[in-house]
């Protein structure tokens, strides 16, 4: 019998569908799930046919594959990647690559690659985006490890990933040890912030305008069309013309107001924070995702506190235009400030990111996919170095004539009790970036004051304390 090429160990729909998509590109894949009905009904379901084969023990999915075995694990984050990891080490040999494809922590991934290099096997950290549709039809596919293991996997996660329109494979190799992993946490990251610039804009024009699901809808579907080509939009143009099946209702009246998140843009805010990176969107898009999580707080406290009535009484169609503007220049400072973290973090861990490569492979496939990934390409073509797309005059020309509407979008937002955080986050990271001398002289006044922080001064090299007066000794 013909040796499988690759293994899938976790068969959700993920698993499953990545299964089919390496199969159906002519690569033999043995399967294996810890519940054997379940791979039992893949092998006589979707997978029947097809180059694929089910099997029940890690001892008989080690004898079905080829050497060096390539065995892609598509299990929940965190102790269960462990796990398996230990459970299918004895019948693997030294040299066999193991690759993780969920969301892991890239700190996990970083621990995983140096025990299992120090054991003799090779390990890939593989950020995989682009959901059911794009493991099945072709994700972005992000991996970091051993270079000499991505060698080996590269022909089936070329073949299998997504192709961009010139043709290229949305896959390469992004860096050693987490980097592919951190990779997507950033992209994970950048998605946090767009959904939420996109749930504001909807918000605003829903409550605000009175503007019906549907004509939102047709809305989206003319900005798609244009400067904000985009899958996420895409997607909220035909949420917002889908009618629930029970109540014929559109079905955003039927959904609860609360959004999930499984962690990855918290790990995002939370790594910026420790390399010191801006990342004011994506905290924002966080921390709206945690309030949305206070449904009874929210319910009872929109009974006692009150503010404007969201009732618009200017120009619609210069609303309208004004949102369309600032979703546009929003997005842009949401991917500036994504990039600019996998910058510091390239210096930081060693992993020398090529930007453009980065640009290169969320083209196609992944959630974040929009035509404005060209551009960046472009924009690091340009300049290798480029420490912020910002500074590059392309994007410049793009923000900088649309900070009006942004302002206008805002401020009205803003007079009608309508919260826009994320939209206010990037423009105050846009005017604080801006702006040569911020106020932080007096912050750092303060703490010199309370805590004898000491400063430094712009017109001499060193530290300086002053002997404030009335000063007490604390903490910050």
């Amino acid at each position: 019998m013909e040796k499988a090429q690759i293994a899938v160990v976790g068969l959700g729909v993920m698993g499953q569908n990545l299964a089919l998509n390496i199969a159906n590109k002519g690569f033999p894949v043995a399967v294996y799930n810890r519940t054997e009905t379940k791979t039992t009904e893949f092998i006589e379901g979707p997978a029947k046919g097809k180059k694929i084969v089910g099997t029940y023990s890690y001892g008989e999915l080690a004898k079905a594959l080829e050497k060096p075995r390539r065995i892609l694990l598509m299990v929940k984050a965190g102790p269960a990647v462990d796990a398996v990891i230990d459970q299918i080490k004895p019948y693997l040999e030294p040299g066999d690559i193991l690759i993780d494809g969920g969301n892991s922590f890239f700190e996990d991934t970083e621990r995983r690659n140096k025990t299992l290099t120090a054991e003799g096997f090779m390990f890939v950290g593989a950020g995989v985006s682009g959901g059911e549709e794009g493991a099945l039809h072709g994700p972005s596919i992000m991996p970091g490890g051993n270079r000499r293991a991505w060698e080996a996997l590269k022909d089936i996660f070329v073949a299998a990933a997504a192709k961009a329109e010139d043709g290229e494979s949305c896959v390469d190799y992004m860096g050693p040890r987490g980097a592919g992993h951190y990779v997507k946490m950033v992209h994970n990251g950048i998605e946090y912030a767009i959904m939420q610039l996109i749930a504001e804009v909807y918000d605003v024009l829903h409550r605000g305008l009175g503007m019906p699901e549907a004509e939102l809808g047709e809305i989206f579907t003319q900005w798609n069309a244009g400067s904000l080509s985009s899958y996420l939009v895409e997607i909220t143009a035909d949420i917002l013309k889908t009618k629930d099946e029970q109540t014929g209702k559109p079905i955003l009246e039927v959904i609860l107001d609360e959004a999930k998140q499984k962690g990855t843009g918290k790990w995002t805010s939370q790594n910026a924070y420790d390399l010191g990176a801006a990342t004011h969107a994506i905290n924002a898009a966080v921390s709206s995702r945690i309030i949305s999580g206070m449904k009874e707080q929210r319910v009872e406290a929109s009974k006692v506190l009150k503010g404007p009535e969201p009732v618009f009484r200017g120009d619609r169609q210069q609303l309208i235009d004004a949102a369309k503007e600032a979703l546009y220049a929003g997005v842009i400072l949401s991917y500036a400030q994504g990039f600019s973290l996998m910058g510091l973090a390239s210096q930081e861990y060693d992993y020398k990111f090529d930007m453009k490569r980065i640009a290169k492979i969320w083209r196609a496939g992944c959630i974040i996919r929009a035509d404005r990934l060209d551009d960046i390409m472009d924009a690091y073509d340009r300049n290798n170095a480029l420490d912020n797309l910002l500074m590059d005059r392309h994007f410049r020309e793009i923000v900088m004539p649309r900070q009006g509407a942004m302002r206008y979008f805002i401020t009205t937002a803003i007079g009608m009790g309508i919260p826009v955080y994320a939209m206010s986050a990037v423009l105050g990271y846009f005017d604080a970036f801006r702006t040569a001398r911020l106020p932080a002289n007096l912050t750092q006044a303060q703490r010199d004051y309370f805590g004898a922080h000491t400063y430094r001064r712009l017109d001499r090299e060193g530290s300086f304390h002053t002997e404030w007066l009335g000063s007490q000794p604390s903490e910050d």
